[in-house]
């Protein structure tokens, strides 16, 4: 599912990255990241450490 590739996207990254950026480099549609995003939020999966990028949390 997009989850998973979302978060492997951003664990290879190894800095917050922007929805668009994991879209980009995932290859998929950015609201299908959003999506997968506000998933990952709800576990407490990601963290964002800046305003607008999110990370693996640690």
């Amino acid at each position: 599912m997009s989850v998973e590739k979302v978060l492997a996207v951003m664990s290879a990254a190894g800095k917050p990255l922007k929805a668009g950026e994991i879209a980009e480099a995932a290859g998929m549609d950015k609201k299908a990241v959003e999506k997968a995003m506000d998933v990952l939020k709800k576990e407490g999966k990601i963290v964002s450490p800046v305003r607008c990028a999110w990370e693996v949390k640690k």
